[in-house]
């Protein structure tokens, strides 16, 4: 009994050390008291004694650490350690992490996350949106610009330059209005709301083009010529990054050009320049946004020096240049034709262009520094553009959707009551909530200065995902509403452009496979690029600092995620009360769990793991998906924690920590070492997975309040552009709603006089009017089931066009038969 008492003393010991993340010396001493404690007991021999303080004494002396454990391993670990080319190089070391090195950590700290400021609108922001904004989109047409023009009328793109959406975040200085990204995200998802191609030429200067580089990596002279210009749209600019032989492996672009001496002639002045230092550029790019109307092309293109005359190096690596696009020999102005979308996009191409060496974004000293320059502006356009439209998409299809629920009725029930529209409603209103807290969270990274690249990642793949799922689930409610293109069909455009937002800005089959994980596990984890850049450096000291610290961090988030999956983490103090703490401690415990397998991952697959590309998808599930809850928790924090929220919160965390669980198990049930993956199961799910999701209930809340006037809904569908306009098809939404509601009670009195034979009119308006005759219901009744009823014809009425499918029949709504 003594022996046994001694042992379960020990073991936990051992897990409560781990378990607080004792230091190393501190975990030493209780080890040994732990021992001697045995001897004492005659529950251990004394040789135990002898061979634990001198395993102590080897981890506890640096030098004789580093010479017996620490250094062997060195000498695999860079055998192991596959080599990362250039491109990686600059990937990793671009950009910021942020909150998810919390995430990664096993031990987040939601004080952190909290203490974060809430996004917010400055009063010209406000002003912004709400005017120029507001009137910008009631410019737009979405149907007459995909269908007829296709393109945005010249009035419109006059406003959008006069206004100044192209220098949104171009500084003052330079003409711009120096908005936050938070206020640029959210004038992109109102337009967005309204029409997806004018969004797409709105965002695309203040995200992706050269403005951002210009503003970060531009010499002075290129600063005060096209910054105004652009600020102005007296310039249109576009970026060249994607040929057709590389796509998803940017860093692989064909196009080329060589340093040399040459002439040219100015196309800005018409001046002649003779026997100039600069390179001369062949490239063949595709799929530019803008690039049909652009007059400043951005390009990229890897930069050769053979004659050495800018150095020593023969392969200078990526460069960035800005072209004028009518300079000789840039041929431009064929578009592609991308989806149901219409923003202008196209090819471009050029053989043997000369360029001086001034026309290099920053001059000569940034050549070569292409690669960088992108990775981290390109990091801060991808958690503002796509993100922004797909959180535009779950506000139109939780505002149409609800609405269109509530007023569309079979026999003789809103269709919203039925189950599977019940369970389809809560879905887009889960998702809806996910992506605006995901991105909001990633915004207030931005404007506090970071450049979360991990971060951009995950919004760039799981919030287009997360479009595409609204939007199918918006189309299967709406029906056939949805399959009959035309003006009054409000989904179909949006839903035939989501190809293009799961394509560019980085494939999403990619992003979810190689790059949220690779960055991340690298970036976020507190030890491996330490480890990394020791084996690189060669710096034995480092790389000892850093595994010692490793493995203990290994070994504290493999007690801590036993312990909190044997007790449901119960006992992990939450920073909130109420319905959502023990959504706070579902998140230490698989954040433990999460930092555990990933370390368990790279250790046991070690570099394979990189091209193992199923299980590092779902690691990156895991991040994302602990990402989005915790995004979910902070919107509700900021909001106030309205009560009205609670079930939109609710099933937006548990979704998100559901599909956690999931990618766990799909990592568990797939990893090659078939004893360990067994190991490894027992301690993160050590009595089962016990996460369920979301339950109906919660869904039923959800689906209830997008179907009526609610807090709820109007703060899931803030920032979306609404007419007030009863002609326009998502004009008449809300009122009609209303008008329905107001006359639910009236519909059923009348529904119930017919059924006993009171009413004997065989149409329905005959018996509305049979009523009003006997008394049934007064003129103000009969009135308001009218008006109800007209709008409901509005709401649910499709286009339909001459045989030439050229005209659209706007009275069709009139032509009433019954």
């Amino acid at each position: 009994m003594t022996v046994l008492i001694c042992l379960v003393a020990i073991i936990a010991a051992i897990l409560l050390l781990a378990y607080v993340r004792a230091p190393l010396w501190l975990s030493s001493l209780a080890a040994l008291a732990a021992v001697g404690f045995g001897v004492y007991c005659r529950g251990a021999h004394i040789g135990w004694l002898v061979a634990v303080v001198l395993v102590l004494a080897a981890l506890n002396i640096k030098p004789l650490r580093r010479a017996l454990i620490t250094g062997p391993l060195f000498g695999i670990f860079k055998k192991i350690t596959p080599p990362m080319s250039q491109t990686e190089q600059e990937a990793v070391d671009a950009g910021t992490v942020w909150w998810d090195r919390d995430l990664f950590s096993g031990k987040p700290d939601f004080s952190k996350l909290h203490n974060y400021p809430a996004p917010k609108l400055s009063a010209e922001e406000e002003a912004f949106l709400n005017g120029p904004t507001e009137q910008l989109c009631a410019m737009l047409d979405d149907w007459k610009i995909t269908t007829e023009t296709k393109d945005l009328p010249p009035e419109v793109w006059q406003f959008i330059k006069d206004q100044g959406f192209l220098g949104m975040i171009i500084k003052r200085e330079y003409g711009g209005k120096a908005f936050s990204n938070y206020a640029h995200a959210r004038v992109v998802t109102k337009i967005a709301t309204r029409s997806g191609s004018a969004a797409v030429t709105v965002m695309v200067p203040n995200s992706l083009g050269p403005g951002e580089l210009l503003q970060h990596y531009g010499t002075e002279a290129q600063k005060n010529y096209y910054l105004p210009r652009l600020a102005k749209g007296v310039d249109i600019p576009c970026f060249a990054l994607t040929s057709p032989e590389a796509g998803s492996d940017a860093g692989g672009i064909p196009d080329f050009g060589v340093v040399t001496r040459g002439s040219y002639t100015d196309p800005l002045t018409g001046e002649q320049h003779d026997d100039v230092l600069g390179i001369r550029l062949s490239w063949e790019k595709r799929y530019i946004t803008l690039g049909p109307v652009a007059t400043v092309l951005g390009m990229a293109f890897k930069l050769y020096d053979p004659e050495h005359l800018i150095g020593q190096k023969d392969d200078i690596g990526i460069t960035c240049a800005l072209i004028p696009t009518n300079h000789q020999g840039v041929n431009i102005g064929r578009r592609h034709y991308p989806g149901s979308a219409v923003f202008m996009n196209g090819p471009n191409w050029g053989k043997d262009v000369f360029i001086p060496l001034d026309w290099v974004i920053g001059g000569a000293s940034y050549v070569g520094q292409g690669w960088r320059m992108l990775v981290e502006c390109l990091s801060v356009g991808r958690c503002i553009s796509l993100p922004a439209m797909s959180v535009a998409s779950g506000k139109v299809a939780a505002y149409t959707t609800g609405a269109y629920a509530r007023i569309r009725n079979q026999f003789g029930l809103a269709i919203g009551r039925f189950e599977g529209v019940d369970e389809a409603l809560a879905r887009i209103g889960g998702h809806a909530y996910q992506m605006d807290a995901a991105q909001r969270l990633a915004l207030t990274a931005l404007d506090m200065g970071e450049k979360p690249s991990v971060l951009s990642g995950i919004l760039k793949y799981h919030n287009t995902e997360r479009m595409r799922k609204v939007l199918n689930d918006a189309m299967d409610v709406h029906a056939g509403k949805a399959v009959c293109v035309g003006p009054r069909n409000y989904l179909a455009s949006g839903y035939g452009a989501i190809p293009v937002a799961i394509t560019v800005e980085g494939a999403n089959i990619l992003t979810r496979s190689m790059i949220i994980y690779g960055q991340g596990a690298i970036r976020c984890h507190p030890f491996v690029l330490k480890e990394m850049r020791s084996a690189m450096s060669n710096d034995a000291v480092a790389f000892d600092e850093a595994v010692i610290g490793h493995i203990g961090f290994t070994i504290s988030n493999k007690a801590r995620a036993f312990v909190m999956g044997a007790t449901g983490a119960r006992f992990v103090r939450s920073p909130k009360s109420g319905p959502t703490a023990q959504n706070y401690r579902d998140i230490v415990r698989l954040s433990a769990a999460f930092a555990f397998l990933s370390d368990m991952g790279m250790a046991t697959l070690g570099g394979s793991l990189k091209f193992r590309e199923k299980l590092s998808a779902r690691l990156g599930d895991m991040l994302s998906g602990l990402y989005i809850a915790t995004a979910a928790l902070k919107k509700f924090h900021d909001d106030g924690e309205p009560k009205e929220d609670r079930p939109l919160v609710r099933w937006a965390v548990e979704s998100a920590l559901y599909d956690v669980q999931e990618a766990m198990n799909g990592f568990l049930n797939n990893h090659p070492n078939r004893f360990l993956a067994w190991g490894m199961r027992r301690v993160v799910f050590p009595f089962g997975m016990s996460l369920k999701g979301p339950a109906d209930r919660v869904g039923t809340r959800i689906a209830r309040s997008l179907m009526e006037p609610s807090a709820s809904r109007a703060r899931l569908t803030e920032f979306m552009y609404v007419p007030k306009d009863e002609n326009d098809a998502v004009g008449v939404l809300e009122p009609a709603m209303i008008a329905v509601i107001e006359t639910e009670g009236l519909e059923s009195k009348l529904r119930r006089a017919q059924r006993d034979g009171q009413l004997k009119a065989i149409t329905a308006r005959g018996r509305l009017e049979e009523a009003r005759a006997k008394g049934f219901i007064t003129e103000a009744e009969f009135a308001s089931v009218e008006r109800a009823r007209r709008l409901k014809r509005e709401v649910i009425m499709v286009d339909d066009f001459d045989i030439e499918l050229k005209h659209a029949d706007p009275e069709a709504v009139r032509r009433v038969v019954f």
